[in-house]
């Protein structure tokens, strides 16, 4: 068997078939019947993106998994940042491999039994560029989706890349009774201004806003305990309220971020008493709430 488990292909353009005037009903594609067969024993379907890149989205959306999975809930997060996966490295899976049986593609088990599916797993080096066109991505979010044995989970994670193009209109097309979108900024107004493009997306495509994570909100000096706004104060608070949206949380600059995930170890799970994590668990809390009780009232 092909140590690729996946077959990505380039679309075939289909074959006109000659009408049958009794079928009035539209046909549904097989793949597409697939990603529903496997969506439905998920819960929860929550995107996570970002107007712009170099926010931190990946490292939210790696250490909200965490949390939630630390939480009590079965969680899985499939990335689809093609062009820069990150989340297994933040979760500290980088190396492994995606295998196959009979009922599809197993993913890889993450911290707290998280279930991890990305283009990481598959690439032969470090310095392999992914070059796709729209068309391609489109058949692997597919794959990503449909293909791939999740099995029952309370939480999908779905790790976007920046900007609102080609994947972020595939996730919003393809799964089905997606719970919303967590949108991530950071509190300066080059952030802000995109990030409120990606606000504006998501209500274009008729799906829930959960809320707005600011990252790096503020710097907390260990030699006078005091929080400095490295970036601003405020900004990511006031763009929700402009943007008529919650803001879930404020995520602290720390410097053992960046040295968790240089060293692939996973931040939530190292330092899960840090002010950060904890925060983590606040986001995590928020979510669920809303979520949960939206599902019950409904």
């Amino acid at each position: 068997m092909s140590s690729n488990p996946f077959r990505i292909q380039s679309p075939q353009q289909p074959q006109k078939q000659p009408r049958d005037l009794r079928k009035t009903q539209p046909q549904i594609p097989a793949a597409d019947i697939k990603i529903q067969m496997k969506m439905k024993n998920i819960k929860y379907k929550i995107a996570v993106l970002s107007g712009k890149g170099g926010v931190g989205k990946s490292f939210v959306s790696s250490n909200l998994a965490m949390a939630l999975a630390a939480s009590g809930k079965k969680v899985g997060i499939v990335d689809v940042d093609f062009h820069g996966p990150s989340v297994p490295k933040m979760l500290g899976v980088r190396g492994q491999v995606l295998t196959a049986d009979d009922n599809g593609i197993n993913p890889v088990q993450g911290p707290f039994g998280i279930k991890v599916v990305s283009i990481d797993f598959l690439l032969p080096r470090d310095d392999t560029p992914v070059v796709w066109r729209g068309a391609i991505k489109h058949t692997a979010i597919k794959q990503f989706l449909g293909d791939v044995n999740w099995g029952e989970l309370d939480y999908l994670i779905i790790d976007m890349p920046p900007g609102t193009g080609d994947e972020a209109l595939s996730i919003a097309q393809l799964v089905p009774s997606i719970s919303g979108a967590i949108i991530v900024t950071i509190p300066s107004e080059v952030s802000t201004l995109a990030v409120k493009k990606s606000i504006t997306f998501v209500k274009t495509v008729n799906t829930k806003i959960l809320g707005v994570v600011e990252n790096m909100s503020y710097f907390v000096c260990p030699s006078d305990n005091k929080p400095y706004y490295i970036f601003g104060e405020g900004k990511g608070k006031k763009m929700a309220e402009d943007m008529g949206v919650s803001l879930l949380g404020q995520i602290p600059l720390d410097p053992k971020i960046a040295e968790s995930n240089d060293s692939g170890e996973p931040f939530f799970l190292k330092y899960v008493d840090s002010p950060t994590s904890k925060e983590f668990l606040n986001i995590a809390d928020n979510i669920i709430k809303i979520v949960e009780q939206n599902s019950s009232s409904t």
